[in-house]
């Protein structure tokens, strides 16, 4: 993918570097350590998240004309690390404190998803969403459906046992098993393509805005650490066990604009692929992994309220542009020919 529109002085130092091809500069470190101490809230800044994410794709997918050997330069990574560090704080502030229990932590998941009352996005699309919110949602989250179960596979060779076995058998679903056309991210894609966006690997970040980053550099940086891969497994568990009926409401939205199976079929997969999955995370996943490392209950507890909190954000920033009646993206995105 071509890399994206700078943001801010952060990610315009950034952005240049990287197709400089040379050693960071001492203007990017100014820009982060600017940004760092100025910027009040870092989960909805466009520029700082953008930035992160681009430190973030290296280990994905990288950027045309972007030298490989960036993904591991140690200036980079340390300046990766220092947006991580705010990142996190701002999610600790905005998650607040999660209790562990004596209870199961099958049962301490499901109570924490009980508990969460963050606004439904799925229920207004259902009934309300034009097709034009319809495209500005699906721009959003193809931020990371168009990469749909990589961050969270970062956590596999970090883990052994039964743990290891429920993910993998998670994951293999999220990539189709192991037929190209039914991985979630092409019928993701399929979609995108249905209601004329155009479905190339991050061609509409520069439409996205900054909450659909954040969500995916939570994802990745839990993935991509060995010690938040309790963190790791709670996001995905939660993502599970909260898609089910979401789904079946989105399959309904769409299929009230006369969109058919052709189109819905990313949402009916996961109605009935989330359903099996939650028990499998929750239970086999989760439950072993803590089993394993009791420590690790709350590092578990800490992603799934990541997940939810992070749906609310998003969801808010959607619904609150909707009845402003304005956009939620940065721009128009781009319709494909």
């Amino acid at each position: 993918m071509r890399l994206p529109k700078p943001r801010g002085p952060l990610s315009a130092a950034l952005v240049t570097d990287l197709a400089a091809g040379h050693t960071l500069g001492a203007r990017t470190t100014a820009a982060a350590e600017t940004a760092l101490a100025s910027v009040p809230d870092v989960l909805i800044d466009d520029d700082l998240q953008l930035s992160l994410a681009i430190c973030y794709e290296l280990h994905y997918r990288g950027f045309d004309g972007v030298d490989d050997a960036w993904e591991w330069d140690p200036e980079l990574l340390r300046l990766r690390g220092r947006l991580e560090e705010r990142h996190l704080t701002a999610l600790r502030e905005l998650a607040g404190d999660v209790e562990v229990t004596d209870d199961p932590v099958d049962q301490q998941l499901a109570a924490l998803i009980a508990a969460d009352d963050g606004p439904s996005l799925s229920r207004y699309l259902a009934r309300h969403g034009t097709v034009e919110q319809w495209r500005e949602y699906l721009t959003l989250r193809s931020v990371y459906h168009l990469k749909e179960g990589d961050p969270h596979t970062w956590a596999i060779p970090r883990l052994a046992g039964r743990s290891k076995a429920a993910l993998v058998e998670i994951q293999a679903d999220e990539y189709g098993g192991g037929v190209p056309e039914r991985m979630h991210s092409q019928l993701f894609a399929g979609m995108m393509r249905d209601l004329g966006l155009d479905p190339g690997y991050g061609v509409l970040w520069d439409d996205a805005p900054a909450v659909a980053f954040t969500a995916v550099n939570t994802m990745s940086l839990f993935g991509l650490h060995r010690r938040r891969r309790g963190a790791c497994l709670g996001h995905l568990a939660a993502v599970e066990m909260t898609s089910s009926e979401p789904s079946r409401r989105y399959s309904s939205g769409l299929r009230r604009l006369g969109f058919g199976d052709r189109t819905t079929v990313f949402y009916d997969e996961h109605v009935e692929a989330d359903a099996v999955h939650e028990q499998i995370a929750s239970v086999d996943m989760c439950g072993s992994l803590v089993a394993e490392t009791p420590a690790l209950a709350a590092d578990v507890l800490f992603g799934a309220r990541c997940s939810l909190v992070l749906d609310g954000l998003a969801a808010t920033h959607l619904l609150g542009a909707w009845e402003q009646g304005r956009s939620a993206l940065r721009q128009e995105p781009e319709l494909a020919a």
